[in-house]
């Protein structure tokens, strides 16, 4: 269930992210493709439509992803996805097959690249001032 809510999730964040933040939308630009991530048993899948500098999600299956990444399971790939280090946590699951790439891998990469758009920006701590 948590992992079918951060799927959902993901593309509500760059669904807005494509609207309003111009680096997202720059490495958008002159993408126009559909890619997927989904479980291996194929119980959770969701598909995203890049096209004109938006993102769309939609649940379900899509029939031929441009790339597509799979999850041995839903826990798994929840736990990826909300790794400290999501970089190694994707590096090692691919190494252990845990995660399938189909389609291009050069895409996935982009992918990766995309995702750091949609953490949540830290705020900056106010600067304390000493009392003279």
């Amino acid at each position: 269930m948590k992992f079918r809510f951060l799927l959902w999730m993901m593309g509500r964040l760059m669904a807005k992210a494509s609207r309003v933040d111009p680096g997202f939308q720059q490495q958008l630009a002159g993408k126009d493709l559909v890619f997927q991530l989904h479980t291996l048993d194929g119980r959770i899948a969701r598909h995203y439509i890049v096209r004109d500098q938006r993102v769309v999600s939609k649940g379900g299956a899509y029939k031929d992803p441009d790339f597509a990444l799979g999850f041995k399971d839903g826990a798994y790939g929840f736990a990826t996805f909300t790794a400290k280090n999501k970089q190694l946590a994707f590096m090692q699951g691919i190494q252990n097959k845990d995660i399938q790439i189909q389609g291009n891998p050069a895409l996935v990469i982009w992918f990766q690249g995309l995702t750091k758009y949609l953490a949540p920006k830290k705020k900056k701590k106010p600067v304390e001032q000493k009392a003279a």
